[in-house]
């Protein structure tokens, strides 16, 4: 298991300050629709760094930092603990957004592969999800249709263990304010505005890590 003293000592060590399954659908939402969605949960005027209509703490706006030495541009790394998704830039930099993740112990910390990108996705919960939680999921167990409400958001990189598809996904969420918590069933949430603005940098085959929650330091590390 990676945790996330072998990810990092401190969140410094790394970086330092600022410088469920898809649906077989049958039809797909059209070029404009996806345009009129990404309108519709862009901010007006977006600045990443900035725009906060959401009233996330400060700390988890998009913000580039300095990268340590040796990581590979292109990956991505998730600190479950600070509750951060880094992406590596060239140059010795990263892009920093504020992530939330599984609760209790349905977060699965590994190592993956990014083996599909969609944007505007379908969503299906998985049976194990229904099963869990069949007050949240079973009116919705025939999955749900692309748009502004769909639990994917507007982007979802799917993570792969070598063939296998995880079911894991990093995407966006129409539940922006629990962005710095513990909230999902698994995977990694992200604002929508700031996933879309990740999205187009992120290569398939890329890798992501996800370390652990488990091995925590202190809030102000």
């Amino acid at each position: 298991m990676l945790t996330r003293r072998h990810f990092v000592m401190t969140t410094a060590a790394l970086f330092s300050a600022p410088v469920a399954s898809p649906v077989l659908a049958n039809t797909w939402p059209t070029e404009s629709q996806k345009v009129a969605w990404d309108a519709q949960v862009t901010p007006p005027g977006f600045d990443p760094a900035t725009s906060n209509p959401w009233g996330l703490h400060p700390r988890f706006l998009p913000t580039r930092v300095a990268a340590k030495d040796g990581l590979t541009p292109g990956d991505i790394h998730v600190d479950a603990v600070a509750r951060y998704l880094y992406h590596i830039e060239e140059g010795g930099t990263a892009m920093r957004y504020g992530v939330a993740i599984a609760r209790g112990d349905l977060y699965e910390p590994g190592t993956y592969t990014i083996k599909r990108k969609v944007r505007w996705p379908h969503w299906q919960p998985t049976q194990n999800m229904i099963d869990r939680d069949p007050e949240l999921y079973a009116d919705i167990a025939d999955g749900m249709e692309p748009g502004p409400k769909n639990a994917l958001g507007s982007r979802a990189l799917y993570l792969f263990l070598g063939d296998r598809d995880t079911y894991l996904r990093i995407h966006g969420t129409p539940q922006p304010r629990s962005i710095g918590g513990r909230a999902s069933s698994g995977c990694v949430r992200m604002v929508m505005a700031h996933i879309n603005e990740l999205y187009p940098n992120v290569d398939i085959g890329s890798t992501a890590f996800l370390y652990s929650a488990e091995d925590s330091v202190t809030a102000g590390s």
